[in-house]
């Protein structure tokens, strides 16, 4: 697994300020996804396979990585998660690309105003990045705050697009990585590969198994 291929530094390109853009430009917006309690679609993988062809009619999948077992973060006494990363070509602005994505996770099951934080649910759907905005409003911040601490993100996302600029940071991709796991094994012990024949299955929204 590649975990920083670039020099250390910053990707100065993503620390200048965005061009004014109307609000139906197209952007890439990366999208985290993340399950560990079944839903009416059956098991986490199958919840994500089934969630990732809601997200192909919000745009165009451009890429998508394979799925990823990952150790709780957080809160440890619950299952491990399935984690994996999409991104997608939209016209929507970043408040409305939010609330469908939280559309999707009702329909999966998922109540955000119960349980606990960092706890179980049936389906997480969380904007990571989108384009090169920095975004700080009530209820949406991009990129997502905690991005770099998190390899449950990276691990996945560096596998689509290593050098893909943290607007925040000025940081690849791939260099928050290896900042985050210095030493690989770090990376094979917390998220690991998870074969998934739904999820393979789905490879057919547009774009197949990492990078397009």
């Amino acid at each position: 697994m590649q975990i920083a291929s670039l020099l250390p530094g910053s990707c100065c390109d993503c620390m200048k300020p965005a061009a004014a853009v109307t609000l139906r430009q197209m952007q890439t917006a990366y999208i985290g996804m993340g399950a560990n309690l079944p839903s009416t679609a059956g098991a986490p993988e199958a919840t994500l396979a089934a969630a990732a062809q809601r997200l192909a009619a919000l745009g165009r999948v451009a890429a998508r990585s394979h799925l990823y077992s990952t150790e709780p973060v957080g809160f440890r006494d619950q299952p491990r998660f399935v984690n994996a990363v999409m991104a997608l070509e939209t016209e929507m602005p970043p408040r409305e690309l939010l609330e469908r994505l939280l559309a999707i996770e009702r329909e999966f099951g998922r109540d955000r105003s119960a349980g606990i934080p960092n706890g179980p649910r049936t389906l997480d759907l969380d904007i990571l990045l989108y384009g090169d905005w920095k975004i700080s409003e009530a209820g949406l911040e991009v990129p997502h705050p905690r991005l770099a601490e998190r390899g449950f993100v990276l691990v996945p996302l560096n596998e689509i697009a290593p050098e893909i600029c943290d607007p925040r940071t000025g940081l690849a991709v791939a260099q928050l990585l290896g900042r985050l796991f210095p030493d690989s094994k770090g990376v094979s012990n917390a998220v690991y590969w998870l074969e998934s024949d739904d999820w393979r299955a789905g490879a057919d929204l547009g774009a197949g198994l990492g990078r397009s």
